[in-house]
C-alpha cells in the first residue's frame, strides 16, 4: 500500500527540509512535531480543497432531498476510488491486499445496509429520482476516509518501518474497505428500492 502522494509527504528519515527549503533537521522524538508542522505546511493545497468538496457534499446528504440514480452513485464511485488509490500488491500484504480490502467492502455494505434498514425510500420513476432523508452518515464517512488516509500519509512517513508491521496494514487496509463500503451498500438499497417496491408514491 502506498499513501505519500495524498499529501505530499515523503518517508525520508534523514535530513527534513526546512520551510525555507534548508536541510539539517534529523527525526527524533523531540522533533517529530516540527515535522509535523513541515508536514502540514507542506500539503499541497488540491488536499485541502478535496476536504472542503467532501464537506460540501456532506453538507448536502444532511437534508432531505430528490436526486437521480445516476448522481446517487457519484460520491460512492468517488470514494471507492480515494481508497483504491491507496492499494498496492508490493506491500506486506502481498496479492492477498485485494482480498482484505474486498472483505472489508462487504461488511461495509452490509452494515450500511441494515442500518438504513428503517428508512422508507421513496422512488419516482417517472421523474427517474430518488427521494432521499437527510442523514449526517456521509458527512461522518467522507471525513472519516480522509482522515484515515491523512494519517496513514503521515504515521507511514514519520515511522516508515509501519509500512510492514502486518497488523497495521491489515488494520488501515480492512478499514478503507469498511468506510467505502458503507457508501456502496446505501446506494445499494436506494437501488433495491427502486427495483423492487411496490408503490412509486411520490408525486
Amino acid at each position: 500500500m502506498h499513501f505519500a502522494p495524498f499529501c505530499g509527504i515523503s518517508s525520508h528519515r534523514g535530513p527534513c527540509p526546512a520551510p525555507g527549503g534548508h536541510s539539517g533537521l534529523t527525526l527524533t522524538r523531540t522533533t517529530e512535531p516540527i515535522m509535523m508542522q513541515q508536514i502540514i505546511s507542506h500539503t499541497p493545497l488540491y488536499v485541502w480543497a478535496v476536504l472542503a468538496l467532501l464537506v460540501y457534499r456532506g453538507l448536502l446528504a444532511s437534508r432531505d432531498r430528490e436526486i437521480s440514480l445516476k448522481k446517487l452513485w457519484i460520491m460512492p464511485v468517488a470514494m471507492l476510488g480515494l481508497s483504491l488509490s491507496s492499494m498496492s500488491g508490493n506491500g506486506v500484504l502481498g496479492g492477498g491486499v485485494w482480498g482484505v480490502w474486498a472483505a472489508g467492502l462487504l461488511a461495509g455494505a452490509a452494515l450500511a445496509w441494515k442500518l438504513d434498514g428503517g428508512v422508507r425510500i421513496v422512488v419516482n420513476r417517472a421523474a427517474g429520482t430518488v427521494f432521499q432523508r437527510g442523514s449526517w452518515l456521509p458527512l461522518a464517512l467522507m471525513v472519516a476516509i480522509f482522515v484515515a488516509k491523512y494519517a496513514v500519509a503521515v504515521v507511514t512517513a514519520m515511522h516508515p518501518e509501519t509500512r510492514h508491521n502486518f497488523l497495521f496494514m491489515l488494520a488501515v487496509t480492512s478499514g478503507f474497505g469498511l468506510l467505502s463500503g458503507m457508501f456502496i451498500g446505501r446506494a445499494a438499497r436506494c437501488v433495491a428500492a427502486w427495483l423492487f417496491q411496490s408503490e412509486p408514491v411520490m408525486a
